[in-house]
């Protein structure tokens, strides 16, 4: 009993959809029946989807060097980042919720923020498929009016939020769990001689250098924590 009590506590969103389903097939069996289609329906979906995603993150994680991603699309790439992530986004297919772990994977590779917001929003409203449905149903007129317009509002939107979410501020699995403390930091060079592939000396402070492969140094990072005199790196499984 306190181990289905734990689990329900632990997936409260799942817990609470599982009752409406029960409630809806005692209460409306045809409403409950259509909704388990529905749902049905969009899980196969996602089984078909996300495992191309998945190695489309592993493709830009492994195979595509940080200094390509941060010249094409990084925050000096300027407008024709803009040009290029409208176009990435653009041609994209599949449901929104497929962008996401492509972002992710994009920001750790050091994507702008503002190019990410651009593949996002393109990938949402303005993709080509999409587009060709439009002229389909509502005319020529209408689609190139509302594609010039949206665009318009998309870049706005990236130049904004760019200027006021930094990387920093981002939740990423392995970042929010480490960081160095500048102000604690004494200059000993214990973490640099430790990890110089994560660490280097800026001035008397230590910073990290490669914080996209912290995964690949996970037992060293324990033992240099552990290590660090003034405590001043938190890194947390």
């Amino acid at each position: 009993m306190m181990n289905a009590t734990s689990i329900i506590k632990r997936n409260k969103l799942l817990s609470f959809v599982i009752l409406v389903y029960i409630s809806l097939l005692i209460v409306r069996p045809d409403i409950a029946t259509t909704a388990l289609g529905n749902s049905g329906y969009y899980f196969k979906e996602m089984i078909m989807v996300l495992p191309v995603i998945f190695l489309l993150t592993v493709v830009i994680e492994a195979w595509i060097p940080k200094e390509v991603i941060m010249k094409g699309i990084g925050k000096k790439s300027g407008f024709k980042g803009y040009l290029l992530t409208l176009a990435l986004g653009s041609v994209s297919a599949g449901p929104i919720y497929a962008a996401f772990p492509i972002a992710k994977a994009l920001l750790k590779k050091g994507a702008s923020i503002s190019n990410v917001v651009i593949i996002l929003s393109a990938w949402a409203v303005v993709k080509v498929p999409m587009l060709a449905n439009e002229v389909k149903f509502l005319g020529m007129e209408f689609m190139v009016t509302r594609w010039i317009l949206t665009v318009l509002a998309i870049f706005v939107m990236a130049f904004v939020i760019g200027k006021f979410i930094k990387e920093g501020e981002l939740s990423t699995d392995e970042s929010k769990a480490f960081k160095i403390v500048s102000e604690a930091c004494i200059g000993c060079h214990i973490c640099v001689k430790a990890i110089p592939e994560l660490f280097e000396m800026k001035g008397t402070k230590a910073v990290t250098i490669a914080s996209d492969k912290l995964h690949s140094y996970h037992d060293r990072l324990l033992h240099v924590t552990e290590k660090c005199p003034s405590k001043a790196i938190v890194y947390e499984q």
